[in-house]
């Protein structure tokens, strides 16, 4: 059973494991670019969670540990989690940005219509690969760091200050990673059906 859309063929289960393809060209140009747009919303939104909730964990575990010792570091080390929380957001941005890019395909496309549709799918896909794992690698940055702050503060109260700008810069870094993604689908766009 087949049914068209557009330039795209969607196959049953049962008809695509028949498919022998020769090369992963093959099998990979047979994607839609809308797949791997969606994909790449996915990604982004996806790692960018659960970097954040990796840290949050990290993070929150040293915070709750500490605190027994030191019950006045609970109230200024929530810093921490916002933290934390901010790369789940930045994730988020990005998928609303890249869900605007995606448009209602027409139903035939001419060739170079079906190459920017492709372009754009790539540019997409890999924008969010880029967004999702800085933020991923973010949000455990700023877990570690984190837990080290909470940890230092229960010991030294001086510290804390100084181990929370090196918090702020690591929190940077998924906010360079949401840059560099909204850079990478700068001349990224779908054909329209009202084209």
């Amino acid at each position: 059973q087949r049914r068209v859309h557009g330039e795209y063929i969607f196959f049953d289960q049962l008809e695509l494991m028949s498919t022998n393809y020769t090369s992963y060209s093959q099998l990979f140009g047979d994607i839609s670019p809308y797949a791997w747009a969606n994909m790449g919303i996915a990604l982004s939104l996806g790692l960018s969670i659960v970097g954040a909730a990796w840290g949050i964990f990290i993070t929150g575990a040293s915070l709750l540990g500490a605190s027994v010792k030191a019950p006045r570091i609970r109230s200024k080390n929530l810093i921490s989690v916002i933290f934390c929380e901010a790369v789940a957001i930045y994730g988020l941005i990005f998928a609303i940005i890249l869900s605007g890019r995606l448009q209602t395909p027409p139903m035939t496309m001419s060739p170079s219509q079906l190459a920017q549709a492709t372009f754009s799918g790539y540019s997409l896909f890999w924008a969010g690969v880029s967004v999702g794992v800085s933020n991923f690698a973010c949000g455990i940055c700023v877990g570690v760091t984190g837990s080290g702050c909470a940890l230092a503060d229960a010991q030294t109260p001086e510290t804390f200050v100084k181990v929370l700008i090196i918090e702020i810069f690591g929190s940077a870094l998924g906010l360079f990673g949401l840059i560099v993604g909204i850079i990478q689908i700068g001349s990224a766009y779908f054909p329209s059906a009202k084209q």
